[in-house]
């Protein structure tokens, strides 16, 4: 299964990027995710479900402690097992 996480971090700040910013950009930037899309006032990145589910846990883990006062996500499906390539350690079958 493929996912799309869209997220973004509060509070804004439109003279620089705020700390809790900075470290989800760094976060999706450098995680194994595909189709990653960094702005000013959203985020998105898709990849398989557990690299996703992983990313999103360490991206609120990450925000919050660098001054999110909130941070707001949809998580969406976007493919099945068949469209995506086999993650690495899951047993596909025959």
């Amino acid at each position: 299964m493929r996912l799309r996480v869209e997220f973004t971090t509060e509070p804004f700040d439109l003279e620089e990027p705020p700390p809790h910013a900075v470290a989800a950009r760094d976060l999706v930037e450098s995680a194994e995710l595909d189709a990653v899309d960094v702005g000013p006032f959203g985020n998105s990145a898709e990849g398989g479900a557990e690299v996703v589910l992983d990313a999103v846990d360490e991206l609120l883990r990450r925000s919050l402690a660098s001054g999110a006062t909130r941070i707001s996500l949809q998580v969406s499906v976007v493919g099945n097992a068949q469209d995506a390539p086999e993650e690495p350690g899951k047993g596909g079958g025959a």
